[in-house]
């Protein structure tokens, strides 16, 4: 655990590929919509509009990052799969974090879709090889090549960031 609230539970480490890694972290994307739900569980409209910590996003605005992130590191992956290293699009997150939709769609809309779509992707991942893994997206903003391994582990690691940040406020604010 981190003493930083941005980093919760620490920044994202790249690791090297391991069986037992491998299985963690597709459990990690498999579950990670029932530990958001859970996480947001009885939350008043109140608490959903309220930030994370200090500078930070509104709870609704995490679960629809999360949404939009992880639609994101679907198609990724299916370009990373189908593509020789093809360059993935990024995205203006702060920017899609103040568009309409995260204001008025209701929270439990991004998270049935979170549902749905951590469904298809595990499906579609959880019996890559490690050569599978090795293959490759390029990423142009960060001006670099990543594996699909390093990217399952990075969007393993997101998605129990947020759940963090959410867990922490609800403990600090005895929600």
């Amino acid at each position: 655990m981190s003493n930083d609230p941005r980093y919760p539970i620490g920044k994202y480490e790249a690791k090297a590929f391991s069986n037992e890694l491998k299985e963690q972290w597709l459990l990690d994307i498999k579950f990670l919509p029932e530990e958001l739900e859970l996480a947001v569980n009885n939350l008043d409209e109140f608490q959903l509009n309220t930030p994370y910590r200090e500078d930070g996003w509104q709870i609704k605005q995490l679960i629809h990052h999360i949404a939009d992130s992880h639609m994101n590191a679907y198609i990724r992956f299916k370009l990373g799969l189908t593509e020789t290293n093809p360059t993935i699009k990024p995205y203006e997150e702060k920017e899609w974090a103040k568009t309409t939709d995260n204001e008025t769609v209701p929270v439990n809309v991004s998270l049935t879709l979170l549902h749905a779509l951590h469904q298809r992707w595990y499906a579609a991942i959880k019996d890559l090889t490690e050569d599978q893994f090795e293959r490759t997206v390029v990423h142009p903003e960060h001006g670099r090549v990543m594996s699909l391994w390093f990217l399952l582990g990075l969007y393993a690691w997101h998605g129990k960031h947020h759940v963090a940040h959410i867990l922490t406020l609800r403990e600090n604010k005895g929600w």
